[in-house]
């Protein structure tokens, strides 16, 4: 049901822009054929600072959506994150990741902050009010729903789609990787945006 509900909700994004199995290609996730401008967003970042997607122009740029107390995705997709991120060496000053909060109420810039250091420092966090994250889950097509947690001293979780957009250096969206890819394929197509 979560499955079919996730697919249901990409539907948007997956509609304006076909992802297709990269087959024969170099990449190891499923691409955006043709690519298509990212849509841009504004969003408090967890550097004290406004996140402007489209001012990370000339990086390549890696978006997840998850909440910081997932306890089950979220610390998977940014371990492999993390994980690839360090082994890209210098090159991962041309590399942005930015983790958007689906759940506004509690993730707050500085709870961002000190959640994305234990993956990696430069790791930014982006959230806002609820309106704002609407707005950009719709944009991308990430389905988020609040449930009860399984966990009753977390109070609720957040049901979410959990693929990582990857953006090239001129703002287009390239490369859906679905959850679970290893850090290896992850570094493999951040790699092969980076030389693009």
């Amino acid at each position: 049901m979560k499955r079919s509900l996730a697919l249901l909700a990409m539907l948007p994004v997956l509609l304006a822009v076909r992802v297709v199995d990269a087959g024969d290609a170099d990449f190891k996730s499923g691409v955006f054929d043709p690519p298509s401008a990212a849509p841009d967003f504004q969003l408090q970042g967890s550097n004290g600072a406004p996140i402007v997607l489209s001012k990370f122009r000339g990086r390549v740029v890696a978006i997840a959506f998850g909440f910081t107390y997932c306890e089950r995705i979220c610390p998977v997709t940014l371990a492999n994150l993390s994980a690839a991120f360090k082994k890209l060496g210098p090159a991962a000053a041309d590399v942005q990741v930015i983790f958007v909060s689906v759940d506004p109420d509690r993730d707050s810039p500085d709870r961002l902050r000190e959640y994305l250091q234990s993956f990696n420092p430069s790791f930014l966090g982006a959230t806002g009010n609820k309106g704002q994250i609407d707005a950009v889950r719709q944009a991308y097509g990430v389905f988020a729903q609040r449930a009860v947690a399984e966990n009753k001293k977390v109070g609720y979780e957040v049901h979410h789609s959990s693929s990582i957009f990857l953006i090239d250096r001129e703002g287009k969206l390239r490369v859906l990787v679905p959850f679970g890819r290893s850090s290896q394929a992850i570094l493999n197509d951040v790699s092969l945006l980076l030389k693009r």
